[in-house]
């Protein structure tokens, strides 16, 4: 019998509202987390990844994935000490794999991880997602971040809402609207001040989308051999969003450019994350054709929706209801299960969480607890739904 996807579900830890024992309930078997609490281009010690992985396998889970091991922003800039990180990197591999770890998703976004402009936009059911607004974007770009050549970057309808949002906002909103932007890596509470931003985006000024795809590529023919030798499957998360921010460049966020960066380094372990809201986030972005180009090569999933909107601005919405066709993904994820299933691969689960959720019922007077997107309720809610899903339609096409 073929087996079913893994369901697993992203924890941070404790400290962000959420148990093993409150993850066992929402009906997934795995985790997916990191050690957190390493800074980022530090080696995680054997004894610490055995020690997180035993706590896990207490409560009647499994480490599915860690997400994420990051990429340290001398590597992304090839600057010069980007040869030590690498080399921290690979040692953190190896000792994944010693614990029996071997699936890794990772990103190579410049400074910010995913980035959103309101953590509590409210929808019309009464609960609140997150949501990306250019306007809110470009307002904190000119007139908060002060970005030389910011104004190059939009049109002036943009620049017009732009101001006369800024206009409109009241110190405190202000602030709101920069710590939002600024977060930094998710599993922390970090944000990043201006001034520290500005200084790493400093280290960005000659790297255009070019050399950021040639350091990408760098970083690949130094680890993905490593990887392969011992079994560890590294998954690239798409950009989120697919396209450029504050200027900076990106290198995963399109069909094109993925395929450009899996083929200069055409190993079955240099795989990829499907993601469907980032990539989503992008209408020019046919998922479907996407997902079927790199399916060998999809190693997680995650799958949410997004309502777009007007000029690259998005909402994050319930799973079933939004831009996305999520059944037809789904559909051609079960498709591909077959086909390894037939071919005998030993990678038929594919490990699949609920990516995001909207923040509702006794969760909202929780807020402050959860990682912004990493509520428990809304989740599990996301989660149920894609299980139904795939059942239906798997009996649909396996009958």
């Amino acid at each position: 019998m073929m087996e079913y996807l893994e369901k697993t579900f992203r924890w941070f830890g404790p400290d962000f509202g959420i148990t093993l024992n409150d993850v066992k309930q929402t009906g997934a078997t795995g985790v997916v987390t990191a050690l957190y609490n390493v800074p980022i281009g530090e080696v995680w010690s054997r004894e610490e990844i055995k020690r997180l992985k035993k706590k896990i396998e207490s409560s009647g889970l499994k480490w599915s994935v860690v997400e994420s091991v990051n990429v340290h922003e001398s590597i992304k800039t090839s600057s010069a000490n980007s040869k030590e990180y690498i080399i921290n990197y690979i040692e953190t591999l190896h000792n994944l794999s010693e614990n029996g770890i071997k699936t890794v998703c990772y990103n190579f976004m410049p400074i910010l991880d995913w980035t959103r402009t309101d953590l509590f936009f409210p929808l019309k059911n009464g609960s609140y997602s997150l949501r990306y607004f250019k306007s809110a974007i470009a307002a904190f770009d000119l007139f908060l971040l002060n970005r030389k050549d910011a104004i190059n970057n939009y049109n002036s309808n943009t620049i017009d809402e732009a101001k006369t949002l800024f206009d409109n906002l009241s110190e405190e909103e202000k602030g709101t609207l920069k710590d939002t932007i600024m977060a930094g890596v998710p599993g922390t509470r970090d944000v990043f001040s201006i001034e520290e931003f500005k200084s790493r985006h400093a280290e960005y000024i000659s790297i255009d989308d070019i050399q950021l795809k040639k350091n990408l590529v760098n970083f690949h023919k130094k680890v993905i051999p490593e990887a392969e030798s011992i079994g560890v499957k590294m998954c690239i998360h798409p950009d989120d969003p697919p396209f450029s921010i504050f200027g900076l460049p990106r290198v995963i966020n399109n069909i094109s450019n993925i395929e450009n960066i899996l083929r200069k380094v055409p190993s079955y372990y240099n795989g990829l994350t499907f993601c469907s809201g980032s990539l989503a986030a992008n209408p020019k972005n046919n998922l479907a054709k996407i997902f079927r180009l790199f399916s060998e090569r999809v190693h997680f999933i995650h799958l949410r929706n997004i309502q777009l909107e007007e000029d690259k601005s998005f909402f994050e919405t319930d799973h079933l209801n939004g831009s996305i066709n999520l059944a037809e993904i789904m559909e051609l994820i079960i498709q591909e299960q077959l086909r390894r299933y037939s071919e005998g691969s030993r990678d038929v689960n594919i490990p699949i969480r609920s990516d995001h959720g909207p923040l509702m019922l006794g969760d909202i007077k929780l807020k402050e607890k959860f990682y912004p997107g990493y509520s428990t309720i809304g989740r599990m809610k996301g989660l149920a739904q894609l299980t139904g899903l795939e059942l239906g339609l798997r009996h649909k096409i396996c009958s």
